[in-house]
């Protein structure tokens, strides 16, 4: 477990962009209710009536666009549900930036660094249209944008706020149900874009221990400055460690 966290924590600092000669942290879960959700924020996406993460994997479908899957998964610790919040390409929306219903907004998977993609495929059990990983850093298409509802009376995206994802391209829902593969990802549910504003189609923003990362704590263990004095990744990816450790996280 000590290893694996380690390792997230290496991934993270590697991850960490450095724009104009400051530091620019790429992950910024949020950490207890209420928190804003900004571009760069990491997170995972809850189904609120299943319960499951939105998930994805280098597993391709083995039919309809045979791009990457997206599945719905259970799993509280698997680093494969953690989305990266992205802007619409041409915006000249920042990072940091909060995000206000009805704005359009792009997923990018962290662990592959493809985009939450949707298209008129079929989704292979429910016949719905297929929802899935696609492109990468510099490889993007309106398939990969999508529009944040915000339910209730909330304008800005929080992490105790219930979203809708609506596909910009096909107008669909991003959308679950309790249907599991038996193949491609045994035991992992079908997500999918539902066309018409049905049930099981709220998300928020999951709350897992595993997630608190915070753009303060980034700063601090991910000084640009220290880092240029000498330090290297591995010795700063070893803080990262540390502190997750005080903190509880690698218990």
């Amino acid at each position: 477990m000590a290893i694996g966290f380690f390792s997230l924590a290496l991934f993270l600092f590697l991850g960490l962009d450095f724009e104009n000669g400051s530091p620019t942290p790429a992950y910024a879960a949020p950490s207890s209710e209420g928190v804003e959700i900004t571009y760069g924020s990491v997170l995972k996406l809850m189904h609120e009536k299943t319960r499951v993460r939105l998930h994805s994997h280098d597993v391709p479908y083995g039919s309809g666009s045979q791009q990457q899957s997206v599945t719905g998964f259970p799993s509280v610790d698997d680093s494969n549900s953690y989305w990266i919040v992205r802007p619409q390409p041409g915006t000249s929306a920042k990072q940091g930036a909060l995000i206000t219903s009805g704005t359009i907004i792009r997923l990018q998977h962290m662990v592959t660094r493809k985009w939450l993609h949707s298209h008129l495929h079929a989704s292979p059990i429910s016949g719905n249209l297929e929802v899935s990983c696609y492109g990468g850093e510099t490889e993007s298409d309106t398939g990969d944008c999508w529009r944040i509802l915000i339910e209730g009376s909330g304008k800005t995206w929080r992490q105790d706020q219930r979203i809708r994802l609506q596909h910009v391209d096909t107008s669909g829902y991003l959308h679950s149900h309790d249907k599991k593969y038996q193949r491609i990802a045994g035991g992992q549910q079908e997500s999918n874009l539902a066309m018409a504003f049905l049930f099981n189609i709220s998300w928020y923003v999951a709350s897992e221990k595993s997630a608190q990362i915070t753009f303060g704590w980034l700063r601090k263990a991910c000084s640009f400055q220290s880092w240029r004095r000498s330090r290297n990744i591995f010795g700063e990816a070893w803080e990262m460690w540390a502190d997750l450790h005080k903190s509880g996280l690698t218990d």
